[in-house]
Formats: structure tokens, sequence, C-alpha cells
């Protein structure tokens, strides 16, 4: 039995040696070409994007935060932006807290249900 595990093994005659160093090197940077296009390169992109939107935010664009806050923004500084989140309720947060910008619907229920407020108030003051 011992005789068949020595015949199976490789030999020292039979090219069962180390592989060159080239297919290592080339394998190893195969592997890099494949983390780099699948993984870094699209976390940049979305970074430079992320950036651009942060450097482009402007007074009275509605944005989301990364906690989940929807608010419109009524003032900015630097590196801090005051949120009007509903009527007459601002929050300040900073300019690296906001994920997205969202287009102007999302906000569109406040405003009616606003209005809808104000002409029941006026009813009943007339009344």
């Amino acid at each position: 039995m011992i005789d068949l595990v020595y015949a199976m093994a490789p030999g020292a005659n039979q090219g069962g040696g180390q592989p060159s160093p080239w297919s290592t090197f080339i394998m190893l940077g195969a592997i890099f070409a494949i983390f780099y296009f699948l993984m870094i390169r699209p976390q940049q992109k979305r970074q430079k994007q992320h950036r651009e939107m942060l450097a482009n935010l402007k007074k009275g664009d509605t944005v989301i935060t990364g906690g989940g806050l929807i608010g419109r923004i009524t003032a900015m500084t630097d590196n801090i932006l005051t949120l009007e989140v509903a009527d007459r309720v601002r929050v300040k947060v900073l300019r690296s807290a906001v994920s997205s910008v969202s287009p102007q619907p999302l906000l569109a229920e406040t405003e009616t249900k606003k209005a809808k407020r104000s002409k029941e108030e006026e009813g009943e003051s007339d009344t």
C-alpha cells in the first residue's frame, strides 16, 4: 500500500516542481485588475459624483440626509445647512450628511397640507 502512495507522488524527474514565477505575477496582476475595475473604480466614481452634488447644492433644493430627514434648504454656510423639514421647523445639518438631492414632489404633500390647514383656519376664524 505504501509503495502505491510513493508511486503516485510526483518525483523530482517528472517535472512536478514549482510553477514559473511569471505565472504567479500574471495571476496577481489579473486579480488586481479585476478588483480595480469591479470595486475600486466604481467607488471612486460614486465619491466624485457625491462631491459634485454637495458642491452644487443651493438654497431651495430639497435634500435627503443620511439619517432620513427630508427638507428644503433655507440657509447655507460652508459646512452647515439649515433644512426646513416641516412648517416653521428648521434643523441644522452638516453638508456631508446630505446623501442626495431629491425631486421637488417629495415635499408637495406638505405644501398641500399646509394650504388645506390655512383654509380651515380661515374658515374657523370667520365663524
